[in-house]
């Protein structure tokens, strides 16, 4: 698969430039569920030594259906009280429901600097060649004001397909609970997009949820055109990595902290705990909200 991403969406008005970071920063990485871990890999990879705090609000889960009101609501009242029960550098808004319109509220209430990613229309509108691209996201994502304008700036002369679909959010939670990934679905779903009316020149998709990218193989593999497809986990790294200076370094032999945090304790994502255990998380809590 093509590995081209986006730049990542940073608001950020409250840094300081001057500012230093501490020596061991612990990076704060949130989202309704657990696609905010294909975020934690890309961290992961550029810098490993970072401590890091994974927080799912699943009792709230998805925040896809969620009134832009409700969102902001949740969005603001869940990331004060983590921040004010952990000690917190830096904050990634790994979800781009959130991110396409919370930003603005968070930056009137927290100090941190904040990540937050949208979908990649700018960078999918210059990698294609025949100027029809498609967005796969969330509902709530594709219907959003904010989307609308991100095609509007960047991508005026593109034909762009949307496709919202909740469905595939839950596939991927799914998949990190081990349950088989049904390609048949998946490829009903994906044909909703690449069989619309003239969507036969499409060479290029946004996956604008960060859940998606879990599914990146499956995707490809139910693919029957060669696809170029854009996520923005990559470039987030490195906005991250940007920030945070005075760290460790990237070749040391600290290690790191890897915690998570879940708002309401269920069975049913209990069953994403072994997953978490598997890729390195050392404690798993609930703070009941």
């Amino acid at each position: 698969m093509p590995d081209h991403r986006q730049d990542a969406k940073i608001d950020d008005p409250n840094l300081n430039n001057d500012s230093q970071m501490p020596e061991n920063p612990r990076v704060l990485i949130f989202d309704s569920g657990v696609g905010g871990l294909s975020i934690f890999h890309e961290i992961r990879k550029l810098l490993p030594t970072v401590n890091i705090l994974y927080a799912c609000d699943n009792h709230q889960f998805p925040y896809g259906d969620k009134s832009e009101t409700a969102l902001i609501e949740r969005v603001v009242t869940v990331l004060n009280m983590l921040v004010n029960t952990y000690t917190i550098d830096l904050i990634v808004l790994a979800c781009n429901s959130a991110s396409t319109i919370a930003l603005p509220a968070l930056r009137e209430c927290l100090k941190q600097p904040i990540v937050g990613v949208v979908p990649a229309i700018k960078p999918a509108s210059q990698l294609s060649s025949t100027k029809v691209i498609g967005l796969l996201a969330t509902e709530g994502t594709v219907d959003r004001q904010y989307t609308k304008a991100l095609i509007e700036d960047f991508a005026p002369d593109c034909q762009v397909f949307s496709l919202g679909s909740q469905r595939l959010v839950e596939i991927a939670e799914l998949k990190l609970r081990k349950h088989a990934v049904d390609l048949k679905e998946l490829k009903t779903i994906l044909d909703a997009l690449l069989k619309q009316p003239q969507a036969n020149k499409l060479d290029t998709i946004v996956l604008g949820c960060t859940h998606f990218p879990l599914l990146a193989d499956e995707l490809k593999a139910v693919t029957e055109k060669n696809i170029t497809w854009i996520d923005s986990g990559h470039a987030i790294a490195q906005r991250v990595d940007d920030l945070l200076r005075d760290r460790p370094s990237k070749e040391g032999n600290s290690s790191p902290s890897l915690d998570a945090v879940f708002t309401k304790a269920c069975p049913q994502h209990q069953k994403i705990y072994p997953y978490l255990l598997d890729i390195g998380f050392q404690q798993i809590d609930t703070l009941e909200y």
